[in-house]
């Protein structure tokens, strides 16, 4: 059972802001109210110039986290941007490797680099929430189905089985201590969509935001970040896909269809289509672009053969469960389930 909590700013530094600090009192209390002591590293409160300006004590803060045997959790503050400016700092000399310890790791969008990061060091890491969009929901309550889902993991350890949510949710507009108490709009929804290939297929899940896979091949927003992503050969390669299931799902910024082709043709040309097992697709936010990306992923794919499921609930569109990477899952679109072993 996990009871002490890191949380860490690696991506962007809002969290240290203060016209976020009534955010950070609400996820401070729900996190107290389900028994959960909270430490925030040294350096996540700093604010949005100084995180930006240290990628170095952002590395610092996650080697800590891992070395301090009280934390049981590392929890992420939010996503962001630059995240791949750490890599020098946690593996020019295995930084990262000598420090890490078999602790939970949760986090998504920006976070996906860290995730192939600690993948790269055998960790098993947790995809799908983070401190900032989900603990601090301004509604009532954070949103029942992300709720249930983080409750099992802090007190199992893991995740057992997904199901799809009946409702998905209206992105917040605004931002202010206005919303708080306010609830966000509802519509019903339908359960995983079997795009194409078998209805049940296996695999340990690995992947992330398409957006910062993107970033990984296109030097557009960062230059450096392909350099960077190269030399440490951050990407996994045809091999480690072998029999992996790949899991996709869009930010906020609602990538247009070109680039969401782009993305993909990316990946297929890295030989990841060709290796794993299946594809999981996050539901787009706001169902921005849903049908175009529907026909895009088989198109693109161009292996008939190979699953791919969509409308799964997980990344930037709300409400989100947690996903396992690195664990053995059994996807089961006629039973509308995600098992974990």
């Amino acid at each position: 059972m996990i009871k002490n909590i890191a949380i860490v700013s690696l991506s962007r530094g809002i969290l240290g802001e203060p016209f976020m600090q009534f955010e950070v009192e609400i996820g401070l209390r729900r996190l107290k109210e389900l028994g959960l002591n909270v430490r925030f590293m040294p350096h996540a409160l700093k604010g949005l110039e100084y995180v930006e300006a240290h990628p170095e004590k952002r590395a610092e803060d996650l080697l800590e986290a891992f070395q301090d045997p009280e934390i049981d959790m590392i929890l992420c503050a939010i996503g962001g941007d630059d995240t791949y400016r750490l890599l020098p700092y946690l593996f020019e000399h295995n930084e990262l490797a000598d420090a890490v310890t078999d602790k939970v790791f949760l986090g998504f969008s920006d976070t996906t680099i860290n995730h192939l990061m600690l993948h790269k060091v055998g960790l098993r890491t947790f995809y799908g929430q983070a401190f900032l969009p989900d603990i601090c929901e301004l509604g009532p309550e954070m949103l029942p189905y992300t709720r249930r889902y983080f409750e099992e993991l802090i007190s199992t350890g893991g995740i057992r089985e997904i199901k799809p949510s009946d409702v998905w949710y209206e992105q917040r507009d605004s931002f202010t201590p206005e919303q708080v108490g306010k609830p966000l709009p509802a519509h019903p929804d339908h359960g995983f969509e079997l795009l194409q290939g078998p209805p049940v297929f296996s695999g340990k899940i690995l992947g992330g935001c398409i957006d910062s896979i993107y970033d990984i091949f296109d030097g557009e927003r960062y230059f450096d970040m392909p350099v960077l992503c190269e030399k440490y050969h951050l990407f996994p390669t045809p091999e480690d896909w072998k029999g992996r299931i790949l899991l996709l799902e869009s930010s906020e910024e609602k990538p247009s269809p070109v680039k969401f082709r782009r993305a993909l043709e990316y990946l297929k040309g890295a030989g990841v289509f060709d290796s794993v097992s299946g594809v999981l697709v996050g539901k787009p936010m706001d169902n921005t672009y849903a049908e175009e990306y529907r026909e895009l992923l088989v198109d693109v794919i161009g292996r008939p053969d190979l699953p791919v499921v969509f409308n799964v609930n997980i990344g930037h569109a709300m409400p989100r469960c947690i996903i396992p990477f690195g664990v053995d899952a059994v996807v089961d679109v006629e039973n509308q389930s995600i098992r974990f072993n």
